[in-house]
């Protein structure tokens, strides 16, 4: 019987040992395979690489101070905490998450699956509050082949571009003359409370007056929150000639674009197919679009957004175009998998035939045993 019982145990231990290097072959044989729209990705990640790099050359080339501190990335596109055009709250961890050029690869996939084709209208409502993601969603659109009418509002949460002297207006037209993007904003407001700066100082909303003028942009200063969504809504109409749009990207916090705050937490973060029925307090543009039946790409809550598609918060160094999980997923070797699957299987057949046999073969000496049949004789002549 101690003979059994070892045996039993030197197998099921070299059952083990095969089972654990299987495993480890498994885990080891994980390739990479290209996500889809996988050159398109890579593409639009280089063109937001390039775009951030030529506005820090620029800012550099000026003489500007950049904060190493608050900008470890020394990307000059983190603003100053405060600033006289400074509208709203902003987080600094969000925006340092928004630096990484890969999000244009994250906005590629947003764009496929609402399922955009070349040359489509889509329309952009955008903020001075995330000047990096701007340019991640200007490089996917332009990647692919898109043809957006897009607004601004030209105010900026804190750690945005909040300079005065160079606003995302001034930003966008900076790469516009040079040829990196093909395309700008049409129209403009002042943003922050009612759309037309409230809560600013008198100076700080004339200099956000004076960045609309001087980018030459279609000026929307209206009295009431209302009339600015109308307004807005009305230049989208007249540029796509009352069609209806593919989609309708926001980015960032804009009152006017979303209508109240609230709506901000209640519309999901990413792409919404079709928007929710909900009671929101204003219907802002983005609500608009959504009731038309347009997909909705909402890019506010930036560090959900990066932990949802695998990119990494505040990183330093800022990843290089093309690293990351929307490019490339981990799947196992089907080969290894197969092989070591087979052999397992194959082997505990085997030893389970063999056990089988052996017991059975074992059963077999017992009643043939003299002992067994001189009892059996016994019993037979009672």
């Amino acid at each position: 019987m101690n003979k059994i019982r070892a045996k039993s145990n030197i197998v099921l231990g070299a059952l083990f040992i095969l089972s654990l290097l299987a495993f480890i072959a498994v885990e080891n044989s994980k390739v990479e395979i290209k996500q889809l729209w996988y050159k398109e990705k890579l593409e639009a990640a280089r063109l937001a690489q390039k775009a951030a790099g030529y506005i820090k050359n620029f800012r550099m080339k000026q003489g500007v101070f950049v904060d190493d501190i608050n900008d470890p990335n020394e990307t000059a596109l983190i603003g100053q905490e405060y600033t006289l055009i400074t509208t709203d709250r902003g987080y600094i961890k969000a925006k340092l998450t928004s630096l990484n050029p890969n999000f244009a690869a994250v906005i590629v996939q947003m764009l496929k699956d609402a399922g955009v084709k070349p040359h489509d209208n889509v329309a952009v409502g955008v903020t001075g509050s995330f000047p990096a993601m701007n340019i991640a969603l200007y490089a996917a659109l332009q990647t692919l082949e898109l043809n957006p009418v897009i607004i601004s509002s030209v105010g900026s949460s804190n750690w945005g571009a909040n300079d005065p002297d160079f606003t995302w207006p001034d930003m966008e037209n900076l790469l516009f003359k040079a040829g990196i993007f093909k395309f700008k904003s049409v129209a403009a407001s002042k943003g922050g409370g009612l759309d037309k700066g409230r809560g600013l100082s008198p100076q700080g909303r004339n200099l956000l007056e004076q960045a609309i003028l001087r980018n030459n942009l279609i000026y929307i200063n209206e009295e009431h929150l209302e009339n600015s969504i109308r307004r807005r809504m009305e230049i989208y109409d007249s540029i796509n000639n009352g069609k209806k749009y593919a989609v309708y990207i926001n980015v960032g916090g804009g009152i006017a674009s979303l209508g109240n705050t609230i709506n901000g937490k209640l519309i999901p973060a990413g792409l919404t197919e079709i928007l929710p029925v909900k009671n929101y307090p204003v219907n802002g543009v983005i609500i608009k679009m959504g009731e038309q039946g347009i997909p909705i790409i909402h890019l506010l809550n930036i560090e959900k957004l990066a932990r949802q598609y695998g990119l990494p918060e505040s990183p330093v160094p800022l990843p290089e175009p093309g690293d990351g999980k929307i490019f490339y997923e981990k799947r196992y070797n089907l080969w290894v998998t197969g092989i070591s699957t087979f052999v397992l299987v194959a082997l505990i057949t085997f030893i389970f035939i063999s056990e089988e046999k052996y017991h059975k073969l074992g059963n077999d000496i017992v009643h043939s045993s003299p002992q067994n049949n001189f009892k059996d004789e016994e019993f037979s002549g009672l």
